[in-house]
């Protein structure tokens, strides 16, 4: 059995500085964290990068910028960018995204690509192509079968077969509980899947936990969760990556 991975999601799309102080934006402190986190034991960085205004962005300039400010500052640090919507960009910019920045490395969401179904083909086409690593973001059971149908009709090569299951909900906000792991499981049971976590909510290190010991593998930071267990704020990413990889360490 190979050793679980821990990436770290250390601001999303929609969380600002007045969410927490210590949210990083900008190409420095994005830099900054990362290397904090690598520290405290993170694998790898699930990277997202804001406008000047602090909103969500998928230019590949400053995709390129800050993957390469990453590359000097952490090394040793394998990077995975988004190409989520959040709620703002077409499929047509999710796919431009992909080919102008050719990351080794993307998380794409099956429900938003499910929007323009007609270029499906092309997202992934391209990934595979450009042999970009893709984890496919599952939301719900929905996805898992659009995932099938898409494999089955030769859309999804079947080699791109790693999946996060997201547990929870951002808006209206749902905190994610361990059990909500077990519906994605027995969806999947009968694929050969990597597979990881994220969960909304405080319970984060609870459910990561219980991934674990399932055999998965887990995402955290402040994208989904800005809290500890106790429900106090987390001083900042790489307090909870530290929790996250003691409980890596005890298995």
């Amino acid at each position: 059995m190979s050793h679980p991975t821990l990436m770290v999601a250390p601001n999303g799309a929609r969380k600002q500085k007045s969410d927490h102080p210590a949210l990083p934006v900008t190409l420095d402190e994005i830099v900054q964290c990362a290397a904090e986190c690598s520290d405290a034991g993170a694998d790898i960085l699930h990277l997202h990068v804001r406008n000047d205004d602090g909103s969500h962005s998928l230019d590949a300039g400053r995709y390129r910028e800050t993957m390469a400010g990453v590359a000097e500052g952490v090394p040793n640090m394998p990077i995975q960018i988004t190409t989520e919507s959040g709620g703002i960009f077409d499929v047509h910019t999710q796919l431009r995204c992909l080919q102008d920045t050719r990351p080794h490395r993307a998380s794409v969401s099956i429900r938003e690509i499910a929007r323009s179904p007609d270029l499906a083909s092309h997202v992934y086409g391209f990934a595979k192509e450009a042999c970009i690593d893709v984890q496919h973001i599952i939301y719900g059971l929905p996805d898992i079968a659009q995932y099938k149908h898409w494999v089955e009709t030769a859309i999804i090569p079947e080699t791109m077969n790693s999946m996060i299951f997201v547990l929870g909900q951002y808006t209206p906000p749902i905190n994610a509980r361990p059990d909500d792991l077990l519906p994605f499981l027995d969806a999947t049971k009968n694929l050969s899947l990597e597979w990881a976590v994220c969960a909304f909510g405080q319970n984060e290190l609870a459910c990561a936990q219980h991934a674990l010991q399932l055999g998965g593998n887990i995402r955290i930071g402040f994208e989904n969760n800005l809290h500890l267990p106790d429900g106090t704020l987390a001083q900042n990413n790489a307090q909870t990556v530290a929790l996250a990889r003691a409980l890596i360490n005890e298995i």
